[in-house]
């Protein structure tokens, strides 16, 4: 008879999270409401049932190490399992429903982790979530389908909402794509861009244009996955921000004309505190990533 693997402890793996989230063990054991002791001692007892460190320590600080990375993936599927089935034994009911839309840049690359720790700390709330480019999400939020939208800003735009901060634009590449060999030869430069109307395609070509380097467009997408599967096949190249940028690509430095930033911008229909806890972690998760 094969021996069973240790079961282990949804305490502790609550006191782990919640010290990685909060940034310390002394601020997770005020937010679980326990001794900085205890929750040490169910970090130690974690880590003996996994046989792992979990955590180093950096500076002043603790960050995961390699198995602690694993531990924390499963750890929260496990605790939202957890608080899932508690809140269907006690009968609770939804006490809300957010309908939220973003623009694929944002849903892609940033809204998993939003959205998972706002579903964590809120089961009650359900989130209905809609990843689309910024014309569809404006004419849904118009039409009442949506509640909050988080998308590029549009310049010129009257109604821009809440901004939130500002993005670098930058031309990204495939590295064997030489751009200065192509444009010492005047050769158009190869653009990868969603189809038309376009913020960031209008942008690219009005840059283009004004430093009077010739371009073509070699690749239509309709989703941003299709953008970055022909740039990374060295089909040309695309105008975006480093937000969801694929790790083996990289930026056209300074070959090309510096193409400016977009601001992002939230939209919300009613202020509610969910609405507002929620826009709160959009905002913290954008700061850490321009």
């Amino acid at each position: 008879m094969n021996k069973l693997p240790p079961t282990l402890d949804l305490d502790a793996l609550r006191s782990f999270v919640t010290g990685i989230e909060c940034g310390s063990f002394a601020q997770a054991a005020l937010h679980l409401c326990r001794s900085t002791s205890a929750v040490s001692a169910q970090l130690k007892k974690l880590e003996q049932q996994c046989g792992a460190e979990l955590v180093m320590k950096k500076g002043r600080g603790l960050v995961l190490t390699r198995d602690g990375e694993i531990v924390m993936g499963y750890a929260r599927r496990m605790l939202a399992l957890n608080d899932e089935m508690q809140s269907t034994l006690r009968g609770e009911l939804v006490q809300e429903e957010i309908r939220i839309g973003m623009q694929e840049d944002f849903g892609e690359s940033l809204m998993p982790d939003i959205l998972g720790a706002f579903k964590r700390h809120h089961p009650g709330v359900r989130i209905v979530a809609r990843v689309d480019r910024n014309r569809p999400l404006l004419t849904a939020f118009d039409d009442n389908a949506l509640d909050m939208i988080l998308l590029w800003q549009t310049p010129g735009e009257q109604r821009q909402g809440r901004t939130l901060g500002q993005s670098q634009l930058t031309w990204i590449q495939h590295p064997d794509l030489d751009i200065s060999a192509l444009l010492s030869r005047g050769e158009p430069l190869p653009l990868v861009m969603f189809e038309h109307p376009c913020l960031m395609r209008a942008h690219a070509i009005d840059c283009l244009n004004r430093a009077g380097i010739p371009w073509r467009v070699v690749f239509v997408s309709h989703s941003l996955s299709g953008i970055w599967a022909a740039v990374q096949a060295g089909l040309g190249i695309t105008l975006r921000t480093r937000i969801g940028m694929p790790g083996n690509l990289r930026l056209a430095g300074s070959v090309l004309p510096t193409p400016g930033s977009l601001g992002i911008a939230l939209q919300q229909k009613d202020v509610s505190k969910t609405q507002t806890l929620l826009a709160q972690l959009m905002e913290e998760a954008l700061v850490r990533v321009m």
